[in-house]
């Protein structure tokens, strides 16, 4: 099983444009996006999310819920991703279906070397840049911060750089050992873009990032 290398991060004014973007994002050649939406009830989120999995079944694009993981057992989801690391990760597997991923953010070493031990399937490092726009409790990392911690790790589990990235990062972020990225804003401007990050993110390695499930 391969994680992919471009996760697109949902975004939009209403629940609705976040569908729309989501269609938009299957239909440019995102390989898997990630339904994100905060402020919603449950209950909206799973009418979302069962949309979401029709439409990105369709493409065969894999979806991953954020942070509801009992909605993305639901919807039958690829995944589920936590923002959080003090989520009980024991209780959302045991919940969830042997063949769905869990990724979880993190922002220092420590982070991910707690999630390896915890054996999630990808970790989500970030934020890479402070977008001025929203509120980030976590320090940027940057480069500097990217290439310290992945030449600390030394980990198969795949890495996922997020957080303010747009095109021109992308050579810099795979130097520094980070295979792969999440991007929202500059996809959400211009869905083509989607075929340039595929291209740089897959020039970087003939190999794709395999991971075996436990």
């Amino acid at each position: 099983m391969t994680i992919p290398k471009l996760h697109y991060i949902s975004q939009g004014s209403t629940p609705i444009a976040h569908l729309e973007n989501i269609q938009k994002a299957c239909a440019s050649g995102a390989e898997l996006v990630q339904l994100r939406l905060k402020n919603v009830s449950e209950k909206n989120i799973l009418k979302l999310a069962k949309e979401a999995r029709e439409m990105t079944s369709f493409f065969q694009t894999r979806l991953i819920i954020n942070d509801h993981y009992k909605i993305a057992r639901a919807v039958k989801a690829d995944g589920v991703h936590f923002e959080k690391m003090d989520t009980c990760l024991i209780t959302a597997r045991r919940h969830l279906y042997t063949w769905q991923i869990i990724g979880v953010t993190a922002n220092t070493l420590q982070d991910c070397e707690t999630l390896i031990s915890k054996v999630v399937d990808y970790i989500g490092l970030g934020p890479f840049r402070v977008n001025t726009s929203k509120t980030h409790l976590s320090p940027a990392l940057g480069l500097n911060g990217y290439t310290a911690i992945a030449e600390a790790l030394k980990t198969d589990t795949p890495i996922i750089g997020f957080g303010g990235i747009n095109i021109k990062d992308v050579k810099a972020i795979l130097e520094t050992g980070i295979p792969g990225i999440g991007v929202s804003d500059e996809i959400t401007k211009d869905f083509n873009t989607i075929r340039t990050f595929n291209q740089l993110l897959n020039a970087s390695s003939t190999d794709e990032q395999r991971h075996t499930f436990k």
